[in-house]
């Protein structure tokens, strides 16, 4: 068994060494491919993040002043319940804001110790009985005292929603041109080795070798590809986040952006089992075709 696991892995190595650009080729569109695959994904996680505090049919959120004294909250409580416009009015305290702060900022430890809780905003959550009275709700309370913001969520989740909608099925769309032709490259690169070696695979069989034994070398080959284009794949993501995180930390619409460490390695785990995956199924697709002959 010992001397079966060297020869694949000799032969394997072999096989790298002779189609040295074709082998550089598959694993470049596999890292391209694949990186843009785990884009969307983290993608979809950060704007599931995003809107995490707009979930449960909220439409608005009245902020008031971290300092607001507790006669301006409870006027501001009493007036919104007894606004006919108002469906429901849940209030979230300092320490419900700081605990949702924490949770959209679990991956920043820095960003976590530029506040206290007594630092952050309470605020009502409101939903309308009628999604169109959102600005007249708004504009009662925009001014009223202890308020420091009226966000309207609905707007900001939709345009979010908007926005990275189209680019994921873009970056999707992209992606999976580039996996099938990471696929196809795969493909003729094992082809090739193979044509280049008939011979030598003509007398293996005469001998009695099992096309097994002749096609494992060459899947290795594939699955080494695509492994080493999905750890590229995945050091590109990883990099990518932390910068377009730290971006758009300062844009409004997506300030709440977050991405956890834990999520990007999750996503890193899949693409390399990807990767593996389109190099194995690809180098024994290319393989069966000249041992069937």
């Amino acid at each position: 068994m010992s001397l079966k696991v060297d020869y694949f892995a000799r032969e394997t190595a072999t096989n790298l060494r002779r189609n040295v650009f074709m082998t550089t080729a598959a694993i470049v569109v596999v890292a391209v491919s694949l990186a843009l695959v785990g884009g969307a994904l983290l993608l979809k996680q950060g704007v599931d993040k995003a809107t995490i505090q707009w979930k449960g049919g909220v439409e608005l959120s009245v902020f008031m002043k971290s300092d607001a004294a507790p006669q301006e909250i409870d006027a501001v409580d009493r007036e919104l319940r007894s606004t006919p416009e108002v469906k429901k009015v849940r209030f979230v305290t300092k320490q419900g804001a700081y605990d949702e702060f924490r949770k959209m900022f679990s991956n920043s430890p820095d960003m976590l110790e530029t506040l206290s809780v007594d630092q952050m905003p309470p605020s009502f959550r409101v939903v309308p009985r009628q999604a169109a009275q959102v600005d007249v709700i708004g504009s009662r309370f925009k001014d009223a005292a202890g308020v420091r913001d009226v966000v309207y969520a609905k707007d900001t989740v939709k345009a979010l929603l908007s926005v990275t909608r189209y680019a994921q099925l873009l970056i999707w769309a992209v992606a999976a041109v580039l996996l099938a032709a990471a696929s196809l490259l795969i493909l003729n690169t094992i082809r090739m080795a193979i044509y280049a070696r008939r011979r030598e695979v003509a007398v293996m069989k005469l001998v009695g070798a099992t096309n097994w034994f002749i096609r494992v070398p060459f899947m290795f080959e594939g699955l080494v590809q695509g492994l080493i284009g999905a750890l590229g794949a995945f050091g590109v993501v990883y990099l990518v986040r932390n910068f377009a995180q730290h971006a758009v930390r300062h844009v409004e619409l997506f300030h709440e952006f977050a991405v956890s460490t834990n999520e990007v390695i999750g996503t890193g785990i899949f693409l390399i089992v990807v990767g593996m995956i389109v190099g194995a199924v690809g180098s024994a697709i290319a393989v069966s075709r000249f041992l069937d002959v």
